[in-house]
Order: C-alpha cells, then sequence, then structure tokens
C-alpha cells in the first residue's frame, strides 16, 4: 500500500502541473500561487482538525523561513511549467535530490580532516550522481530549448535548488517534533500572503469562471499529492517507496504527449531518464545518512 499511495502521490502532483499549464494561459503565477495556497490551508485545517494536531508552533522564524524559500521554488516552479514542457518542467523540479546530493558531497569536502584518516573519496559514488544529474540538465537544456526558453529552463532549475533547501528545512523542523501537517499548514499560509504580494506588483487577470475552473484543481491535486505522499511515509521511507516519487517525471511525460503534443527530441528523453536515474541513485546513497528522512514536496 505505501508504494500505491506514493504512485498515487506522483500522479496528483503531475496533474497538478497541468492545471497549472493551462491555468498559466489566463493567470500569471502569483494567482496560481494564491490560489493553490487558499486550497491548501483549508484542506490542512480540515486534516489538523481531524488528526487533533494542534497548529500553533514555538518555531515561528523556522516556519516563515521554510516559507519563503518553499514559496520561492513553488513559484519558480510554476512559471517553469507555464513556459516549457510539462515534461521538462517536472524533471528540473525532481533535480531537489541532486542538490541535495551536491549539498552532502560540498560539506564533506569542506569538513574533511587528513589528520582523522577520513578518506576524501567518501562520497565518490554521490558525487559521481551528482556530475551526471548536471549532465542530464545539459542534455535537457540545450536541445530541447529555442534561445527565448532557455530563462524559462533556468528558472525550472532554480525551483529543484530552492526545493532541496526546503526539504532540509523540512528535516530540521521534524527533529524537532513539528508534525508535518503543521509544516505544510504554515507552507500554506506563506502561499497565500505571497501570491497576495505578487499580485500587487503583477495584477489580477480577469476573472472568467470558463478559465477559473483551472484553479481550485491546482490546490485540490497539490493537497491530494501531499496527503498522499504523507501515507506512503507513514511506516517509514523504504528505498522502493522514494524512488517511486520519480514516477511523477513518467507521468508529467505522459500528458506533455498526450495532452499537449510537447515536441521533444530523442536526447532530451535521454536527458530526463538521466536525472531521474541520478536522482534514484541519490536517494538511495542519501538513505545511508538520514534513513527517517521526511518525503520531498514538489
Amino acid at each position: 500500500m505505501q508504494a500505491l499511495w506514493m504512485l498515487l502521490g506522483a500522479a496528483f502532483f503531475a496533474t497538478m502541473g497541468v492545471c497549472v499549464k493551462y491555468g498559466s494561459a489566463h493567470f500569471n503565477s502569483a494567482e496560481l500561487v494564491f490560489y493553490r495556497g487558499v486550497v491548501g490551508f483549508i484542506f490542512l485545517a480540515v486534516i489538523a482538525r481531524q488528526q487533533n494536531i494542534s497548529l500553533r508552533t514555538q518555531y515561528v522564524g523556522m516556519h516563515v523561513w521554510r516559507s519563503i524559500i518553499g514559496v520561492s521554488s513553488l513559484s519558480a516552479w510554476f512559471y517553469a511549467i507555464s513556459k516549457l514542457p510539462l515534461a521538462t518542467a517536472m524533471t528540473l523540479n525532481y533535480m531537489s535530490s541532486v542538490w541535495i546530493a551536491a549539498f552532502i558531497v560540498g560539506g564533506s569536502l569542506i569538513n574533511w580532516k587528513p589528520n582523522e584518516g577520513q578518506s576524501p573519496w567518501s562520497q565518490g559514488p554521490l558525487a559521481l550522481t551528482v556530475m551526471a544529474g548536471f549532465a542530464g540538465v545539459i542534455m535537457v537544456l540545450r536541445p530541447t530549448m529555442a534561445q527565448d526558453q532557455i530563462y524559462a529552463g533556468l528558472i525550472g532549475l532554480m525551483s529543484g535548488f530552492c526545493a532541496a533547501f526546503a526539504y532540509m528545512q523540512v528535516t530540521a523542523l521534524g527533529r524537532m517534533g513539528e508534525p508535518e501537517t503543521r509544516t505544510v499548514f504554515y507552507f500554506a499560509i506563506g502561499t497565500i500572503v505571497a501570491g497576495l504580494a505578487g499580485m500587487v506588483f503583477m495584477g489580477v487577470s480577469t476573472w472568467e469562471w470558463e478559465h477559473a475552473v483551472w484553479l481550485i484543481p491546482v490546490g485540490i491535486f497539490a493537497s491530494l499529492g501531499q496527503l498522499c505522499m504523507t501515507r506512503a511515509y507513514s511506516h517509514g521511507a523504504t528505498l522502493v517507496v522514494a524512488n517511486l516519487q520519480y514516477s511523477g517525471i513518467v507521468f508529467a511525460a505522459l500528458y506533455s504527449l498526450l495532452l499537449f503534443g510537447d515536441d521533444i527530441p530523442l536526447i532530451g528523453w535521454a536527458g530526463m531518464a538521466l536525472i531521474t536515474v541520478s536522482g534514484m541513485a541519490a536517494t538511495l546513497l542519501r538513505a545511508r545518512a538520514a534513513p527517517q528522512a521526511p518525503a520531498e514536496e514538489h
């Protein structure tokens, strides 16, 4: 059942991407972030009440910092989805595991002390996954994008970078005893505030029901995806379950082909496959250091 919950969660997140893709033709990124937050806020408030989880926290500052990073990642991802093929934008966001691996490798090298008998190659396998992941990025960005899409590609890459930072912040909050429901609840508040602030500068689009129908599903599918992933990790993060999150890229690829008719060259597909494999390898290697790490969010 854990594997099924993870597959379902990945499918929900990919479907959220479809709604963002359609909605972005009529609404700006700030509006999409705002409505995603509103629905998530209501959804998580109900879940917290059913689970008898208090929403009070002693770590307001950490939640604010997590929300800032998370909203930055979400906004960048939504922008990338609006400008790039869905499968490409999804893959760049899933680079978060490779970024985390890069942080681990960098930290190991910075803290390496030769006099303690530590080998500088102790993180060699993890470093190889990082190199493979970025090789995949080069394959995805160069051949599959026109020059006017390079900027959107870099923004998509940044979404994965910020997602990695957000994941580490969620891990820190989890170690302090914060329930994931409470953490995601405060993130929903952050998305509402950020969305409103963005709408002040980017403006508010004309409301037409035939177009607005895509707004609410963005929040619903995101909330369902998060709930399914939380269920999948509820009995411990097995490696199989953790790696099944990458099925989201497969779902997004199917949507890209069937719904949007995206034309991605073979080398682009190969790059996405390389990123997926390197992300899975990074997850496996990282599990040795943090076997009870929380679910990654997308």
